[in-house]
């Protein structure tokens, strides 16, 4: 178990009268005995450390489909776990207590666990993969890092759930380790509606981020959160949509899911079916092959399709997955190569 109390940050450096940390593209001044914007990073005489090292939160083993990941490894599972901190302030966060909690950290439940223990966790469950996911993984990424390397030396894959504000250097040192990244957008990364909800004043970092992992040919997935009158504008669903096709590839999966009132956002609706349904007809015509709508079990559009024929390659149900129409990763109809990692 994890005795040490506090662990070096990575990736800060100190300036006058405080330290600059870069985990995140916010890059906080924090200054002497202060804490970032994050609530895990203190800065402790003129030197960063983080408070959540192998503080665990929502350890759970879980369909791969969950994060969502639909075009890796189908049907597989995850250990799955997340730490305490965010980089966001969302006004709508599903795990606020976690991700800015009022609390001071020592006061959360969570269990400790060195990066060995969860390797071996993974290894003994026989799971797929392990998924850095619930709260931001950005922010006990000194933690992730490690669990990481002994995760590939083990043949465990490592997939990441994010919102994608990474700092550079960070998202440089960690890639070469990664098989398979989710990048959440909420209202399909609208500059104004970060500013307002989220506490982000530049989107770029995300889209930077993204162009990073396509690189390094990555496995990535794209999920766009609509919520109903304030982060439903189908023009940002549909630039979001043109900017994927054109700048990553045509065959990312894009996930447009339902929003469900939370934290701060109680009194608004939860997403209209029709609204998920114009957004997925406007997100085919900018020439993406895989949109689907997710948070609406039983919903077709959550079914992998051929795009070359049409022919039902993968049918879904929730979390329930039958492969039904693939010969490895081709359309049985039509021998198309599908963007599958299997």
């Amino acid at each position: 178990m994890v005795k040490k109390a506090l662990y070096e940050a990575l990736f800060w450096h100190k300036e006058r009268n405080g330290v600059r940390c870069e985990i995140c593209a916010r890059r906080c001044f924090i200054p002497k005995g202060k804490i970032g914007f994050c609530g895990v990073r203190k800065n402790i005489d003129n030197e960063l450390f983080v408070l959540n090292f192998g503080k665990v939160v929502g350890l759970s083993i879980d369909p791969i489909e969950k994060k969502p990941l639909f075009h890796f490894y189908p049907g597989s599972k995850a250990l799955s776990f997340g730490s305490p901190g965010c980089n966001f302030s969302c006004n709508f966060c599903i795990n606020y207590e976690l991700s800015k909690p009022e609390k001071p950290i020592e006061k959360i439940k969570t269990k400790e666990f060195t990066p060995d223990e969860i390797v071996e966790l993974a290894e003994k469950e026989k799971v797929t993969s392990i998924a850095y996911t619930f709260t931001e993984p950005t922010i006990f990424y000194e933690f992730m890092f490690r669990c990481c390397r002994l995760a590939r030396r083990a043949n465990i894959k490592n997939v990441v759930v994010t919102n994608g504000y990474m700092g550079a250097e960070a998202a440089k040192k960690i890639v070469k380790y990664l098989d398979a990244v989710v990048v959440d957008f909420k209202a399909s990364g609208n500059p104004e509606f970060y500013k307002k909800f989220v506490g982000i004043n530049n989107v770029k970092p995300i889209f930077d981020f993204l162009k990073l992992l396509s690189k390094h040919h990555i496995h990535i997935e794209i999920s766009d959160l609509i919520i109903p009158k304030v982060g439903d504008d189908l023009n940002e669903v549909k630039k979001l949509a043109q900017w994927i096709s054109s700048e990553i590839s045509a065959e990312v999966p894009f996930h447009i899911l339902r929003f469900f009132p939370s934290y701060k956002l109680l009194e608004l609706p939860e997403t209209p079916v029709k609204t998920l349904e114009k957004a997925f007809d406007i997100a085919k015509e900018t020439g993406l092959r895989f949109v689907y709508i997710g948070n609406v079990p039983g919903h077709k559009n959550a079914n992998t399709c051929c795009f070359n024929c049409g022919e039902l390659l993968i049918r879904r149900h929730g979390f329930e997955v039958k492969k039904v129409g693939l010969v490895d990763d081709r359309c049985q109809n039509c021998g198309m190569r599908i963007n599958l990692v299997i």
